[in-house]
């Protein structure tokens, strides 16, 4: 790519991708006693939009990892345009042509767009002639960019431009995506298919790695399923359902997720009124002017970009900061915005934080440590007196983990020793076992596959079913609209009204998470306040 910016040819691809680009073979990597990969061959063509698809601990992070140079194989070999070669490192593979988009950011907000793109250049021009660069780059594949922004002013959309766009500039002929859409509107995602469909007309090879298997049927020409750290098949995910592609990649047919009925109109049992926090850091977005009512018998789902205050609203609403205001937070009728967590907890709510490990689980403690650690005083007999019921504990850590099918290498081990996907399911069903009459969860099924989404999607429903109020944060669209009785947005902070998930549309929501039900911020203006919010409910 010449600095004038963007000089690819049409290659015609698509339908008709070109030769094979990258080709693996008997890829194999061992962890120990583990066989992440377990002799994969792999092929991706010239011009290929192609889905890497696997429930958790299928291998996909290792091979992506070993393609891109960050993992060395203990087996096997690869060819780039039909030669053998060794990709000794990222840079050795960013040498080749071999670009990666990754899931979480690598951008240091304080930085400007070009000085953040610089630093990730090997030899990076002048600032003015980078800025330029960027510009044009930018322009031409519709990621418009101004390199002299400062990136914590940014959107999370953005930020993900900066990192294709830094692509971009290192001339690739093969980009890894991994989670692109995640931290996407329904709107930007859009965007983005537009602009890997132009890379891939131009020649460019989209290794693709998605759980959102209707935007894979909608965007990918061929598919690689890996299971247990070998390939099962191959398909056109064009000539597949969700289903079946959901059952390829488990190796069985995925349950349906079912809400039954209509949702039961109970009393209010959390409330949230006039919730507003202060700033705990210069890069924060905490809770302004919230308002919203959460019945028993209803799951109440709110979406919404990464970075718009969920996590601060959470914290506000578990405890772990307090609010100014005793009413701001009531739990069954109860102010409880000046208690702290563990009083929450004993009000009878439940919290399941988005960070799994360090959050939701201490790494070095055992799960049944864990489960003491939430659930000590919520009248589970786990403390009587001074001593600890550790063998009660044990008992509830052999019961989460039948139920929800937590697959662990010994009874008990150390929480970090889980997979991601593993170490959710147990953290869900540690807070699901003890039936709540309150559950905040942020980002339920984050980094599971899709048998364990359905089961906890289901075990939301059913909670919620049984009189429950059950409030979930979520970026997962197709999750929320599975799931929701009615359903929110959050925006830099601010709540719109809670409408009935019936009369809401993906492009709604993504003109809400893009500002568009935003107020003064004062609390006035089109959203609905927290007394109005209260009124409606009572």
């Amino acid at each position: 790519m010449s600095d004038a910016g963007p000089t690819r040819t049409p290659s015609g691809a698509g339908d008709d991708a070109g030769a094979e680009l990258l080709v693996a073979r008997a890829i194999t990597k061992r962890f120990g006693d583990l066989l992440a990969n377990d002799h994969i061959d792999f092929a991706i063509r010239a011009g290929e939009i192609h889905a890497l698809l696997g429930e958790n601990g299928a291998g996909k992070s290792t091979l992506v990892k070993i393609l891109y140079g960050a993992l060395e194989p203990n087996e096997g070999q690869i060819l780039w345009d039909g030669r053998p070669v060794t990709i000794a490192s990222p840079a050795a593979a960013r040498a080749l042509g071999i670009g990666m988009v990754f899931q979480h950011f690598s951008l240091f907000e304080a930085l400007t767009v070009a000085e953040n793109i610089a630093l990730a250049l090997n030899d990076a021009p002048a600032m003015k002639d980078l800025s330029e660069r960027i510009e044009t780059v930018s322009r031409d594949y519709g990621l418009p960019l101004n390199p002299a922004s400062r990136v914590a002013d940014l959107s999370v959309g953005q930020r993900q431009r900066i990192e294709i766009v830094r692509c971009l500039l290192q001339q690739p002929r093969l980009i890894i995506m991994d989670e692109p859409t995640s931290v996407l509107t329904p709107q930007e995602s859009d965007g983005l298919f537009k602009t890997l469909e132009r890379l891939a007309l131009e020649g460019c090879a989209i290794l693709y790695i998605s759980h959102r298997l209707e935007e894979v049927k909608r965007l990918c020409r061929a598919a690689t399923i890996l299971r247990h750290g070998k390939v099962v098949g191959s398909c056109d995910p064009r000539k597949e359902t969700a289903g079946s592609l959901a059952s390829m990649m488990v190796g069985a047919d995925v349950k349906q997720v079912k809400a039954d009925g209509t949702p039961a109109t109970g009393p209010v049992r959390l409330a949230l009124n006039d919730l507003t926090m202060p700033a705990e850091s210069p890069f924060a977005v905490p809770p302004k002017h919230v308002g919203l009512a959460v019945r028993g018998g209803e799951v109440v789902a709110i979406a919404g970009i990464a970075g718009n205050g969920q996590s601060e609203l959470f914290d506000a609403i578990s405890g772990e900061t307090i609010a100014r205001q005793a009413d701001a937070v009531e739990i069954d009728g109860k102010p409880s915005g000046r208690m702290g967590i563990t009083q929450r907890r004993r009000a009878g709510a439940a919290f399941v934080p988005e960070e799994r490990l360090g959050h939701g689980a201490v790494p070095g403690l055992a799960l049944a440590d864990n489960i003491l650690l939430t659930r000590h005083s919520t009248g589970d007999g786990l403390v009587n007196l001074t001593m600890l019921a550790r063998g009660a504990a044990r008992a509830m850590e052999q019961r989460i983990k039948g139920a929800f099918d937590v697959r662990m290498s010994r009874d008990n081990p150390e929480a970090r020793s889980l997979s991601g996907g593993n170490l959710q399911k147990f953290v869900m069903g540690r807070e699901l076992d003890r039936s709540p009459g309150v559950l905040v969860v942020n980002q339920p099924t984050w980094g599971v596959d899709a048998g364990a989404a359905a089961l906890i999607r289901q075990s939301l429903i059913d909670l919620a079913r049984a009189g429950s109020a059950v409030l979930v944060i979520s970026q997962d669209l197709d999750e929320i609209f599975e799931i929701a009785d009615r359903i929110a947005v959050i925006s830099r902070g601010q709540l719109s009204p809670a409408e009935p998930a019936s009369d809401m549309t993906r492009e709604r929501i993504g003109l809400l998470m893009g500002g568009a039900g935003e107020t003064n911020g004062d609390g006035s203006g089109d959203a609905v306040s927290a007394a109005g919010e209260k009124i409606d409910a009572a």
